[in-house]
């Protein structure tokens, strides 16, 4: 029989001598038996900015909308096929941990205004269509999404960091590393070739300071 919110809530008061409805973070990692349901008394966790359920058996995301000040999301190693409810935590999120699921489509990800961490490696996204829905997140800066199969084919193909580049404009990191655009590789290239025109001229210029002052000798 699946452990529920509430009983898992009630372990983790026993465990942590904290109170939830006090606490900014919560922990609800591995529990046994796994939660399958975000169900329960979910809106007693009023001061909850972080809350994680990683490592369980959740099919669906729900009822995020009764967490007011949820900022960052753990939801990674489920079962999780959809990410239809996500939207009830629009208006707050900022990160959202997902990654070792079953997700394909993106679009409820779109309401997200304020998230910029997006973890979502491992799951099922094949299509660059739904990946454009990203492009709609107006802070997104850390994206990693390593083990989708569209990351696959794209890597095999070369151009996978080209790819997210030119639809994702405000992108930083990708994959835990900077990202890098082609008109910054080319500043590169221009900013080195200046330095070495400057090299350059210094070296002309010291050797006609050497050659001159070298005294002229009459033969």
């Amino acid at each position: 029989m699946p452990t529920t919110i509430k009983a898992a809530l009630k372990k983790w008061e026993e465990a942590s001598g904290k109170k939830s409805s006090e606490a900014k973070e919560i922990k609800l990692i591995g529990v046994y038996p796994p939660i399958e349901k975000m169900e329960g008394p979910l809106h007693i966790l009023v001061n909850c900015e972080k809350l994680s359920l990683s490592t369980n058996l959740i099919t669906q995301i729900q009822n995020l909308q009764v967490l007011k000040n949820l900022r960052v999301l753990s939801l990674g190693r489920n079962l999780i096929k959809s990410l239809q409810g996500i939207e009830g935590a629009a208006e707050t999120l900022e990160q959202l941990w997902i990654s070792y699921n079953q997700i394909d489509k993106l679009k409820p990800i779109r309401n997200l205004v304020k998230l910029h961490t997006l973890y979502m490696a491992h799951n099922t996204v094949r299509e660059w269509r739904e990946f454009e829905h990203l492009a709609e997140l107006p802070s997104l800066e850390d994206l990693v999404f390593i083990g989708n199969p569209l990351e696959e084919e794209a890597t095999m193909n070369g151009n996978y960091n080209q790819q997210v580049a030119k639809r994702l404009l405000l992108l930083k990191k990708l994959d835990g590393y900077p990202i890098i655009r082609e008109d910054e590789d080319q500043d590169a290239e221009d900013q080195g070739a200046a330095i070495s025109d400057d090299e350059s001229d210094g070296e002309d210029q010291h050797t006609q300071d050497l050659l001159k002052s070298i005294p002229s000798v009459n033969i």
